[in-house]
């Protein structure tokens, strides 16, 4: 046998698949790199982002997907809920997240009333997401009512989040801010998970339910959960990024502070304003010659 028959002969070791979380790679992260990280246990984060300066800092941090929440109605537009942004007012910061990043999974929110009439509205509405802002993939708010929007998506090739529990494009329905799948509505919700896993859903979002109730749809399913104030037992976590870094005024119980962004602004802008007052700054360091 000649050294290159030998050589040949070797079967070749694969390399073991890179972490979701801060892996190396500079290459999108996709939906098969979701699973695959269902399959091996492996929990990993999610984070909302809107511009694309805050989106290269967290794909720098090694954040694996993002999301162009509605709840940039709250946090960038100013309204009191999700419910008046538009997708005219969503693609333009999905385009920004989209070119501040280079690695992570960019979803985009589909905002009230831009699917909820037909799968058709769903499918144009998608589709100005993924053709206009370049999103990766779509997120939707229900469970059987929009698995027609579901199929259909995925069926023209648009990867689908799904999203249950407290839907907060739904909470005039739901009677406000409230804890959701407790009692009977708990096997609803299940129910509906498996029947949006079966549509083609990628992933589900479970908000404001019950830790035990997240921890059952998470070991039901075969697609990754990904919790907000649902317990520590699902696949993954988001936060809005406003929430986690501390510039949320109230936040929900499920938040944690990791930061005080609001009193470090505030320090930082009236440092600069005593300077311009006090009349040094600039510094001649600061002006040009």
């Amino acid at each position: 046998m000649s050294s290159e028959s030998a050589v040949s002969a070797v079967p070749a070791v694969s390399s073991p698949p890179a972490a979701l979380y801060g892996g190396a790679s500079k290459r999108r992260v996709t939906v098969r790199d979701i699973a695959a990280a269902k399959e091996r246990h492996e929990k990993w984060p999610m984070v909302t982002a809107y511009d694309a300066m805050t989106a290269g800092v967290f794909d720098e941090a090694g954040i694996p997907v993002m999301l162009v929440g509605d709840s940039a109605a709250m946090v960038v537009y100013g309204y009191d809920s999700t419910l008046p942004v538009t997708v005219d007012d969503l693609i333009p910061l999905t385009a920004a997240v989209v070119r501040g990043s280079s690695r992570a999974m960019v979803v985009a929110d589909l905002p009230f009333g831009s699917y909820q009439a037909s799968p058709q509205q769903a499918l144009e509405t998608a589709a100005r997401f993924m053709k206009e802002a370049g999103a990766h993939a779509v997120k939707l708010e229900g469970g059987h009512r929009v698995l027609p929007q579901v199929e259909l998506l995925v069926s023209a090739g648009i990867p689908v989040m799904a999203h249950l529990g407290l839907t907060p494009q739904s909470v005039n329905a739901l009677g406000g801010y409230r804890v959701q799948g407790r009692g009977q509505a708990g096997d609803e919700l299940m129910a509906d998970a498996k029947a949006l896993e079966h549509a083609g859903a990628f992933a589900v979002v479970l908000e404001c339910v019950p830790t035990d109730l997240a921890q059952r749809v998470t070991a039901s399913l075969s697609i990754p959960t990904v919790g907000i104030g649902a317990g520590p037992y699902t696949d993954a976590q988001v936060l809005v990024w406003q929430d986690l870094m501390g510039l949320t005024p109230q936040p929900a119980k499920f938040v944690k502070k990791y930061f005080d962004l609001a009193g470090e602004m505030d320090r930082a802008v009236r440092a600069y304003a005593d300077e311009v007052v006090a009349g040094v700054f600039p510094t001649p360091d600061h002006s040009y010659r």
